[in-house]
């Protein structure tokens, strides 16, 4: 279901369209079900059989500026423990275990080409591919590029044991990302050798294989996770296929040292882009594809590699950090661009090492309880840029030939002093210097060679107060800095970068809660968001992406999430988001659009989960996820429709003949819905919207040697 409104026009959409499939009248009780039950978002999914959940008191966050409990974080912190979702799910994107995370909103249309958009507080609706305006980083080491961009082609799902959330202002103190980290911390080596097995399969042609060895030896300890994903795809000309690899080696060289080597890699030679459709073209055919992407052949090749060493040192008063790394990526991507109106094969060769240094050191200050951290971080790009024309889905004439660096420096200092056992305030600043180089070899006559170097200051603080054990009030306040990308600093008339383009900043204000007492967790935020020289996407006439500064945004929000156990092997999830993005002042060659709504943002989405795990082995878990229509141009003239969606897990977990055995299955979209899994904001001819699938199953087996 599509709806379509005038400027300002908010009315309802007609919950029946032409196939009759959006909602089905017997989804609402289900979905009232859902919403009616308390429970907290940051938690597990359906617990193991002996898996008590931890405390959230003990519950140390290592994606902070220093490492510390849960209950000791003046921010909202979310953590989703992905290793139960592995039992359930499909494992193949974010969207699986983010949805439970309040102020997270995963676009996820099962185009691969585009990856999974995850916005978090209305930050990230921008990125054209990737993740955008939010630091993604795994085990510790950064996926974000210097210039901003975080690639996630790497990151395998199933290898992932818990992932961190932080959202909002405290995420300034990691640099070039306003809205928000990720923090991905994928599985330890276990004590024991073993081995584990896992098979999917589902609707679409959807098939996984993944498989991971390791344990431990004396000092040394290894892991290693490998896996091949493919799929036919809900629509025409949506077809993926992928590997990855992941290992990891520890070596204790004492009980206070730890050195680790990493490395991992992606091999992605096909991923089709099946584009955006117009309002007419999804309600006549979702499944289709756009013609001109099916004729030029658009998509996208892909291959990485990244190798790293990490050390670990922890003194009597102190602890020490450092990585370095070196990544490699080859890319090609054919966009439908006709020869006619541009170049629309790109392709570059990426080398990009970094390197980074983090000390805490704790020690009592004038009698106060105080923990200080320092930093640098510092990390180069060297992109060989080169672009063709794209004659049908073959390389023509080539059309640009350059090589782009970017060189990002960032030093920051964060304290945290405890005036009493209830009240502790911190401070933080952290200064970021991004340097651009962009040297054009062809065309040779170009004069749009040159340099700019982007920096600032980013300061924040925040105060906690925790009356009791179970209750712990915080406010924090912080700036952020958001120099743009390579890709948003593209000019679009030509080589080399775009002058016009500024840096974004904005300024947060939030206040919060957390609330534990026996049997529940509650939590809450309440904040605003003051945003400068946003930067906004939109599609030029040619198809191409380019990107311009609004004046000034303000977004308003609130955010609750809360668990319960009702009753023993009964766990209720849940959250809720509500979000007003606005633009204040935005004026450009197409129009005022000063008041209009920000456009991909949902006004409001729910989640809410019942799972139930029972002796026997038994796991059983239904989901419900509500979201609100929202704009897909800065105009308002068109929305992406509100919807509701329904899916059901169920596993079992034992032992047969010393193996341990989980086969599972899930139905998704119980009501077939038809939705937008994805938007392309402002593009060009209409074309916002990439239907995602009706009803769709999947299921699969999951296998562990008996020594594991």
């Amino acid at each position: 279901m599509i709806c379509r409104g005038e400027r300002g026009d908010v009315r309802a959409c007609d919950r029946r369209d032409e196939g009759g499939r959006t909602w089905r009248w017997w989804a609402l009780p289900v979905l009232f079900a859902l919403l009616v039950f308390p429970i907290r978002a940051s938690s597990a999914e359906a617990p193991g059989p002996a898996r008590p959940p931890e405390p959230v008191e003990t519950l140390v966050v290592t994606g902070t500026p220093s490492k510390a409990p849960l209950a000791r974080i003046p921010a909202a912190v979310s953590v989703v423990t992905a290793g139960d979702g592995r039992r359930t799910r499909p494992t193949v994107g974010l969207d699986e275990p983010l949805r439970r995370v309040p102020g997270v909103f995963v676009q996820n249309s099962g185009n691969y080409a585009q990856d999974f958009r995850v916005q978090v507080r209305g930050f990230g609706t921008r990125a054209a591919f990737g993740l955008r305006e939010i630091t993604v980083l795994v085990d510790g080491l950064p996926e974000t590029l210097p210039d901003g961009q975080s690639q996630i082609d790497t990151i395998e799902l199933g290898a992932v044991e818990r992932i961190e959330v932080l959202r909002g202002p405290g995420a300034a103190l990691y640099g070039n990302a306003a809205g928000g980290v990720l923090h991905l911390r994928t599985d330890p080596p276990p004590d024991r050798p073993g081995a584990t097995l896992r098979i999917t399969g589902g609707s679409f042609g959807l098939a996984k294989l993944l498989a991971q060895v390791g344990g431990r030896h004396g000092n040394l300890g290894a892991i290693a996770t490998g896996s091949t994903f493919r799929t036919d795809g809900y629509r025409e000309h949506s077809s993926a296929r992928a590997s990855t690899f992941l290992g990891r080696l520890h070596w204790d060289a004492d009980e206070d040292t730890r050195f680790s080597l990493l490395a991992d890699g992606v091999y992605a030679p096909r991923a089709d882009d099946p584009g955006g459709l117009t309002e007419e073209e999804a309600r006549a055919d979702p499944q289709q594809a756009r013609e001109r992407n099916v004729r030029l052949d658009a998509g996208e090749a892909v291959d990485q590699v990244r190798l790293a060493a990490m050390l670990d040192r922890q003194f009597d008063t102190g602890h020490l950090a450092a990585y370095a790394y070196a990544l490699y990526r080859d890319f090609e991507a054919k966009l439908p661009i006709l020869p006619s109106a541009g170049d629309g094969i790109v392709q570059f060769d990426r080398v990009s090492p970094g390197a980074g240094l983090r000390y805490t050191h704790e020690e009592t200050l004038f009698g106060f309880a105080q923990r200080l951290t320092v930093g640098v971080e510092a990390q180069h790009q060297h992109d060989d840029r080169q672009r063709f024309a794209n004659e049908e889905g073959q390389k023509g004439a080539q059309g640009l030939d350059q090589i782009e660096r970017v060189t990002g420096i960032g030093v920051f200092l964060h304290e945290t002093l405890s005036l009493t056992k209830a009240i502790e305030v911190s401070a933080g600043v952290r200064w970021n210097g991004v340097r651009y180089a962009v040297d054009v070899r062809t065309p040779p006559d170009s004069d749009a060679s040159g340099t700019r170097t982007l920096d600032q200051w980013s300061p924040g603080g925040g105060v906690l107060w925790a009356p009791t054990a179970h209750l712990q009030w915080f406010a924090n306040v912080a700036t952020a800095f958001q120099a743009p990308t390579t890709t948003e600093l593209v000019n679009p008339d030509g080589p080399g970068f775009n002058p016009d383009i500024e840096p974004q900043t904005a300024r947060s204000y939030e206040l919060g809660l957390r609330f534990t007492p026996a049997g529940l967790e509650v939590g809450a935020s309440l904040y605003r968001i003051d945003i400068d020289d946003e930067l906004i996407p939109y599609e030029t006439p040619a198809g191409r992406v380019a990107f311009r500064n609004a004046g000034r945004s303000r977004r308003l929000g609130f955010e609750v999430d809360w668990r319960s156990e009702p009753l023993p092997g009964v766990v209720w999830s849940g959250a809720a988001t509500a979000l007003h993005g606005q633009y204040l002042s935005y004026r450009t060659d197409d129009g005022d659009f000063s008041g209009n709504r920000e456009p991909g943002i949902p006004p409001w989405f729910v989640f809410q989960e019942v799972a139930y795990t029972h002796d026997s082995g038994l796991i059983a878990a239904i989901e419900g996820y509500l979201v609100g229509s929202y704009f897909v141009d800065d105009a308002n003239t068109a929305r992406a429709a509100g919807y509701g969606l329904i899916n059901l897990r169920l596993a079992w977990s034992g032992m047969v003949g010393g193996w341990a055995l989980e086969p599972f299955v899930g139905l998704q979209n119980l009501t077939n819905a038809r939705y937008d899994g994805t938007v392309r904001l402002n593009a060009f001819g209409g074309r916002y919207y990439e239907p995602a699938p009706g009803f769709n199953v999947y299921g699969g087996l999951r296998l562990e040697s008996p020594s594991g």
